[in-house]
């Protein structure tokens, strides 16, 4: 999708499964504890509290699911998800504290691409969010396998040589990353942008310091390669 506004941050979401979130929820402690498990789940989690802000940031950045509460104050939830829509460059996983089939109708017809009413168990979010990510991207194999390394994206689980890997959250999501990338070198500055999310300090060495921490437990031989003014490629 291409986006003319002036200032918006593309990206290329045909490569890789690392995806960026917006998260619009007024219920804070709500909204901190779905970007928690996000996150966890190797997601690059952005939140905002009002659907100005929403629409404000959706300008800025484009993101691969909008993650929206119905009911939020300033703009409404419908008007922001009409909105998100017409722009056609995000998905939209709308929430709802109604769950009626008559609730769940209106809210598709209103472009929304999934509909879950509230209360809602995070695993069931989880896999909601990664089904609608997966509808703008070619299909990739359910295990990535380079050599002796496999990474399963689904339960965030890697080995090499049939050994567990260590990783933390940052550095399953870089992995990821890279494989699905086929060989292409990967800028820092995309990986900052695919992995990380607005709190990253874009002028720290927080992808080298990961990617050095990545090669270091992905063990001998070395993985991953940096290509000079290229960025890094396995």
């Amino acid at each position: 999708m291409c986006d003319r506004r002036p200032g918006k941050i593309l990206r290329d979401t045909t490569e890789g499964r690392a995806m960026r979130v917006l998260v619009v929820e007024d219920q804070t402690e709500l909204a901190a504890s779905v970007a928690r498990v996000l996150r966890r789940a190797g997601m690059a989690v952005d939140v905002v509290h009002d659907g100005s802000e929403a629409l404000e940031r959706c300008s800025l950045v484009e993101y691969d699911v909008v993650v929206l509460d119905r009911d939020i104050p300033g703009v409404h939830g419908d008007e922001v998800c009409r909105t998100l829509v017409a722009d056609a460059t995000s998905r939209v996983l709308m929430l709802t504290a109604s769950g009626t089939i008559a609730d769940r109708v209106e809210g598709l017809s209103l472009g929304a691409d999934d509909y879950l009413p509230k209360p809602f168990a995070y695993a069931e979010l989880i896999a909601r969010i990664r089904a609608i990510g997966r509808r703008s991207q070619p299909a990739l194999p359910p295990i990535l396998v380079h050599g002796d390394l496999s990474l399963d994206p689904g339960k965030r689980i890697a080995t090499r040589g049939g050994e567990d890997l260590a990783l933390s959250p940052k550095e399953l999501a870089v992995l990821e990353y890279l494989l699905t990338a086929r060989g292409r070198a990967v800028s820092a500055e995309e990986l900052l942008e695919r992995v990380w999310d607005e709190a990253a300090d874009p002028f720290t060495t927080t992808v080298k310091a990961t990617v050095s921490r990545l090669r270091s437990k992905l063990g001998s031989p070395a993985l991953i390669d940096t290509v000079p003014r290229g960025g890094y490629r396995i």
